[in-house]
Formats: C-alpha cells, structure tokens, sequence
C-alpha cells in the first residue's frame, strides 16, 4: 500500500491520519473487487451458457440417432461414406481456395494503390471499396441472377457456362469478402519505414525487387491474417451459394438442407461438427500469426511517404476504377432489379416490389423486425462487450477469472454462424432446459447475434482501453474514488470513439445476417435478412432484391451517421490526442 502513495507524504502524515486513508483504501479494493467478482462471474456464466452448453450439446447430438439414442461414430461413418458428402466437402475447399486466392490479390492491389501510391480519388475509392461490408450477402447472389442468369442482361458474357454453380459463388463470395480483407491489407500496408526504401534506393534496387524484398515481408502479416479470414468466411458462408449455387453443394447448404429440408438434425449436427474443423484450423494459424507479428514501426523510424510516379499512379488508378465498377454494377443492378416491375417481362420501373404485403403476410415487419433487432444488439451488446473487456483489461485482482473471460470471448470468431445457430437448436429447443422459453423469441435472437460477433468486439474495446495508462486505476485508489467513477469519468469519454466502433459494428451485422439466425426465429420475429431468403425461395426475386436493398440502405445511413458522430467525438473528447 506504501507504494501507492510517496515515501516523503507518508512521512508528514500523522499516524492516525495514515491509518484512516489506508482503511479506506482498502473498503474502496474491497468494494471494487467485489462489483467486479460479481460481474465477471456473471459474464463467465453468461459466456458460458450461450457459447460452450449449444456447441457441447451439439457434439453429443452428432453421436446420437434422431430418436436420441446413443450411437456413437455410427453418424460420421455415414457422413464419410456417402460419395455426395464427400462432393460438398471438395466443392467447399476448391471455392474455398479459389475465392481466398481472388479476394487476397484483389485486395491486396487495392490496399496498395490506397497507401503506396499517389493516385487521385483516394477517399471515393476508400469508401466504394467498403460498400459490400454493408449488404447482406445475399445480396450479390441476387443480383448476379439479373446480371448473368438465364434472363440476365449480360449472359453472354460467360459464353454458355451457367452462373448458377461455382462461377457465380466465387462472384458473389470475392465481392462479399473483399472489403474484410481490404481493411486488414490497408492497415498491414499503412505503416512503413521510410530508410528501408532509401537503402534500396541507394543501392540501386529496382522497384520490383523492393517490392518483394521490402514491401511483401512488411506486410506479410497482415496477408496471412486476411487469407485466414477470408477462408473462414467463405466456408462458414451459406447465403450466396444458397441463392446463386443452384445443384452445386457445399457443406453450409448441406446443414441448412438436412436441418430444414430433411429435419435430420443428427446428420445436420455431423456436417457442422465436419465445417467447424476448418473453422478451428484457421483460427488456430490467426492465433499463430498474431504471436509471431512484431512491431516494424518504432519511435526512431520514418514514416514512408510515396512519391508521383505516373506509370504506377495511372496503373493503381485503373486496377481501383475496374474493381470499383465491379462494386457499383453489383449493388446497382440489385437496385435497379428491385424497382423493376416484374424481370423480365416488364421492364417497368415502380415501386412494386417495395409493397412486401402483396408476396408476403408479414409485409414490412421482417424489417422493422430487423431494425428493433439491431437496435437491441448495438445497446445491449456494447454494454456487455465494453464491461467486460474493462473487467478483463483493468480489473486489480481475480486473474484466473479474468484469464479464463479473456478465453471464452475469443471462441466466437471460430465458430461458423450455422454452427453455433444449430447449437443453439438442440440446447433451447428442449422441454427439460428452464431457457426453452427464449427459443423463437427475439431475445434468443440478440442473445445469440451479440455472441456471434462478440469477438471482433471485444479485441475492438481491448484495444481502446490499452491505451489507457494503468495509473488512471491506481490513482483513483490512492484517493479512495471508487473504479465504477473513475469509469464513468474517464474510461468512457476517452474510449468513446471505440464504443461506437462497437456499436455500429453490431447493429450493422444484426441487420445484415443469416446464417446464425435462420433456424431461431419465430413466427413474429422474422428479420429481413432471413425474408430476403425466403422470397427469394419462393422465386420472388424482385421483392428479395427491394428487401436487400432497404437493408443496404439503412446500413449506409448509420454509417453515415457513425462518421458525423465520430467526428464530433474526435473534436469533444480526443483533443488530448493532439497535444
């Protein structure tokens, strides 16, 4: 306790005096310690009920029969004997492989000319190159039926191939995960020091070679950690080849068939158990990597500046303009789809399609649905994700805890969204669990939306507060204030550009999936991302694409909206940043 306090103050005290500070000190640890035992137990039980009961019980349904008996390996020697398993399992690795190959080069190119290259319309293209985040990712499936479908207005480009099978789920997979790796790529590429191109420079290098002796190992990091996500992505993805991939099977199509076309829930818990392997793998190489990455950029370095080269500058700016036309004519045909009357017999443009009650009883409720949706996840998660990553981060005491916290928050992100929602199936869905009351609800549907992005979150809050100097919490001790004030006070306003990371993160991710939510909801709990699919099964693809867009839409709003607000939080609360 002396420590806390200066050696010559301690001094000058009188005794009585010191003895009554420390007492207090010590009822304000004691006081402190025990609201955070209190919410980092209920954070571990929460963690725990949510995340590793659903995957478990999962599990034990794999080793038994529909009826609930006991069968053991008898379920995966089945799957693996079956020839038709087997096709889904190499059709999901080959576009697995093809799309992580496409979008890494694509992105990368696109990351390079954002930071190494002096071309115009930098800030357009920033922004076009992260529009796809911000649609559902049925959306490009929708829309490359009207760009290349049997009635598409472009068909004859792919000279008599179908775009119904691999072609159009490599299309619709590298515009859905482009923009995931884009942000990695960028920020892998921001950072450079400037004297490592200056040797090259001085010992005459050709700008090729420093490119693969320079540029490439410098972010050679950041390449890896984005090929591992988009890999993940594309397996763990079920919507594109759901709308898009006609007869071609992949493993996400086959859990959704056997759960809901066949009701074969034992089978369906197998394919998941078979999909969440490579899910591991990839999340067991990011972990790798994130421990072998170092530092490049130090306080002695010199940050790299890149100078005109018109021959590179005009290269980077038509690679960027292709890629963004690609972007554009993807969302804008699901636009212009979704105003046409009825494609493609009459081509006239109306707000038809936008009238969901004439194709659907539930008309525009799905979407309010989904707005109420995202609005709960935004608030309550934030909340959760935010205290418990100040609990695990800046908490003085319970590090077992705190450590074991620290490891459920990062199982999520290597979980598929199909996994955990089947788990959540076979854990709720049953009479003898006290929480089956939650099952069609749209409480299970937060519930289960927060803890699928719960992750990204939380590295996001990690993050923030490590910037936070640990003597903010030892002051505030040293002069009995309690942690919850000192939070309010200080954690809050200075993390508050993060917390609307967070925020704006979830609710656009509420708004935009499927896959995790498509077996939970209820008859009065359909969101619009789960109508979009189900017009869409229905063959109604105009009222599919308007519903897609409305979702485009009010994402873009809020990012509109996230920008403002960010600002004028820079502005308010960061101006200790700049001195």
């Amino acid at each position: 306790m002396a420590s806390i306090l200066p050696t010559h103050t301690t001094a000058l005290l009188p005794q009585k005096t010191l003895t009554t500070k420390l007492t207090l000190f010590r009822h304000s640890l004691s006081r402190d310690n025990l609201l955070l035992a209190t919410i980092l137990i209920l954070l571990t039980i929460g963690m725990s009920v949510f995340i590793l009961a659903p995957l478990f019980t999962m599990l034990l349904k794999s080793l038994q029969s529909n009826s609930g008996q006991f069968i053991g390996l008898n379920n995966f020697r089945d799957y693996f004997s079956s020839s038709a398993m087997w096709q889904s399992l190499r059709n999901t690795l080959f576009i697995g492989v093809m799309v992580t190959s496409l979008v890494s080069v694509l992105a990368f190119g696109f990351a390079y000319a954002l930071t190494r290259s002096c071309m115009p319309f930098k800030s357009l293209f920033n922004v076009l190159g992260s529009a796809p985040i911000l649609a559902p990712s049925l959306l490009p499936g929708i829309s490359l039926i009207y760009l290349l479908g049997n009635q598409g207005i472009a068909k004859d480009i792919l000279m008599g191939h179908s775009v119904y099978g691999p072609i159009g789920i490599t299309i619709g997979l590298t515009f859905w995960c482009f923009p995931h790796a884009l942000m990695i790529i960028k920020t892998s590429l921001r950072t450079s020091d400037a004297r490592l191109y200056e040797a090259a420079q001085a010992l005459n290098t050709s700008p090729i070679k420093t490119f693969f002796i320079v540029t490439l190992p410098g972010a050679k990091y950041g390449l890896i950690s984005a090929i591992i996500v988009v890999f993940t992505l594309v397996v763990c993805d079920f919507c594109v080849p759901k709308v898009i991939g006609g007869s071609y099977n992949i493993l996400a199509t086959d859990i959704f068939k056997q759960v809901v076309g066949q009701q074969n829930f034992s089978m369906g818990a197998v394919t998941s158990v078979i999909l969440l392997i490579p899910a591991l793998f990839a999340f067991g190489a990011d972990r790798w990597v994130q421990k072998k990455q170092k530092g490049l950029f130090d306080s002695r370095s010199v940050a790299y500046i890149p100078q005109k080269n018109i021959i590179r500058d005009t290269a980077c700016l038509f690679f960027c303009a292709v890629i963004s036309i690609a972007i554009i004519t993807i969302i804008g045909m699901a636009i212009y789809g979704s105003f046409v009357t009825f494609w493609p017999w009459n081509l006239t443009i109306s707000l038809h399609n936008y009238d969901f009650s004439q194709f659907s009883t539930d008309g525009w409720q799905p979407y309010f649905n989904s707005l109420k949706l995202g609005t709960l996840v935004a608030t309550i998660g934030t909340v959760t994700v935010f205290i418990g990553a100040y609990c695990i981060e800046k908490g003085r005491s319970l590090g077992p805890l705190r450590n074991l916290l620290q490891m459920l928050a990062i199982v999520p992100m290597a979980v598929p969204g199909m996994v955990l929602g089947l788990g959540y199936i076979f854990f709720f869905n049953t009479s003898h669990n006290p929480l089956s009351m939650l099952y069609g609800t749209l409480t299970i549907l937060v519930i289960n939306t927060v803890v699928h992005y719960y992750t990204v979150g939380h590295m996001t809050a990690v993050t923030a507060l490590k910037q936070l100097p640990a003597e903010v919490e030892a002051i505030s001790a040293s002069i009995n204030l309690p942690q919850y004030k000192t939070f309010f006070k200080v954690t809050v306003p200075v993390c508050a550009p993060a917390i609307l990371e967070i925020m704006v993160y979830l609710f656009i991710n509420a708004m935009t999936t499927t896959s995790a939510i498509v077996f939970l909801y209820g008859a009065d709990t359909m969101p619009a991302s789960v109508s979009v699919l189900n017009m869409d099964d229905a063959g109604q693809t105009g009222p599919a694409a308007a519903m897609a867009v409305m979702i485009l839409l009010t994402a873009a709003l809020v990012k509109l909206g996230h920008i403002g607000i960010g600002h004028w939080l820079e502005t308010h609360t960061q101006a200790w940043r700049k001195r």
